[in-house]
C-alpha cells in the first residue's frame, strides 16, 4: 500500500507541473494588469532551482548510483556521458521543432497580440504546433519529475515547482494564437491545459518502459540525463525568456533567489 501511495504522489506532482500551462492562459485572458517583471523573476527563480539542484544534487545522485554499480572510474564516466546525452536529447527535440512554432520564441503576454494578423488558419496552426512542441518537451520533463520523486520526495517537489513555473509562458504560447484564430477563450484555455498532459503521460510511458530495468545503474543514467535536460532548459529557455519579460537584473536576482531557496531546502531536509 505504501508503494502505491508513493507512485500516486509522484504522479500527482507530475500532473501538477504539466497542467501549469493552464495558468498561462489565465494570466493572458483574465488578469487585468500583467506584471512582466514578476514573471521574469519567477522564471529566473525556476532556472536557479533547476541549475542548483542539477549540479549539487541530481548529478551527484547519478554519480553515486553509477559508481556503486560500475566502479569509480567507469561510473564517473557514465555519469558525465549521461549528463551530456540528456543535453543532446533535449537539444535535438528543440532542433526538430520549427522555430516559427517554437513556444519559447514568444516574448511576453502584452506583446502576444495577433489581432492584426491576416490569417486565422496560420494562427491556429501556430497554436497547435506550439501545443505539439510543448507535448514533446514535456515527455522527458515528466519522467524527470516522476523519477526524482520516487527516489527523493523533497527533490521531486522542488523539480515539480520549477517545471510548473517554466510551463506558464508555454501555456501563453498555445492559448493566445488559438484564441485570436477561433475567438473562443474556453477552447484556447482547454487546449493550453491539455497540452500539459504530456507531462504525466511521459512519466507513465517512460516508467512503464524502464521499470523492468530500474536497477542502480539505470537510475543513475536517468538522473544524469535529467540533470543535463534541466540545465539545458534553464540556459536555453528559462533565462532568455526571463530576460525578455523583464530586466536583466530581475532575472538574475530570481536566479540567485532560486539557488538560495533550493540550497536551504536541501539543508533543512538533508
Amino acid at each position: 500500500m505504501m508503494i502505491d501511495e508513493k507512485y500516486l504522489f509522484a504522479f500527482a506532482l507530475t500532473l501538477f507541473a504539466g497542467l501549469a500551462t493552464g495558468i498561462g492562459s489565465l494570466m493572458a485572458f483574465f488578469s487585468k494588469k500583467f506584471n512582466p517583471n514578476f514573471l521574469s523573476a519567477a522564471l529566473g527563480f525556476s532556472a536557479g532551482v533547476m541549475i542548483y539542484v542539477s549540479f549539487v544534487e541530481i548529478f551527484f545522485k547519478a554519480k553515486e548510483s553509477l559508481t556503486a554499480s560500475l566502479g569509480d572510474v567507469t561510473g564517473y564516466w557514465m555519469t558525465v556521458v549521461s549528463f551530456f546525452a540528456g543535453i543532446a536529447l533535449i537539444a535535438l527535440i528543440d532542433k526538430l521543432v520549427p522555430s516559427g512554432e517554437n513556444p519559447h520564441e514568444i516574448s511576453n503576454i502584452e506583446e502576444a497580440n495577433y489581432k492584426n494578423s491576416t490569417s486565422n488558419d496560420k494562427l491556429l496552426r501556430m497554436g497547435l504546433f506550439s501545443a505539439l512542441a510543448i507535448a514533446i518537451h514535456n515527455f522527458p520533463e515528466g519522467l524527470a519529475t516522476f523519477t526524482a520523486d520516487l527516489t527523493d520526495p523533497t527533490l521531486g517537489i522542488s523539480i515539480a515547482v520549477a517545471i510548473a513555473i517554466h510551463n506558464i509562458p508555454e501555456g501563453v504560447a498555445v492559448s493566445v494564437p488559438i484564441y485570436y484564430a477561433t475567438k473562443n477563450k474556453k477552447k484556447a484555455f482547454w487546449m493550453s491545459l491539455l497540452s500539459g498532459l504530456a507531462e504525466p503521460v511521459g512519466a507513465i510511458i517512460g516508467f512503464i518502459i524502464l521499470r523492468p530495468f530500474l536497477d542502480g545503474a539505470t537510475l543513475g543514467i536517468i538522473f544524469g540525463a535529467v540533470a543535463g535536460i534541466m540545465v539545458y532548459i534553464s540556459l536555453d529557455e528559462l533565462l532568455p525568456t526571463a530576460r525578455e519579460y523583464g530586466k536583466h537584473h530581475i532575472a538574475i536576482g530570481g536566479l540567485i533567489a532560486g539557488m538560495a531557496v533550493m540550497s536551504v531546502s536541501l539543508l533543512l531536509f538533508a
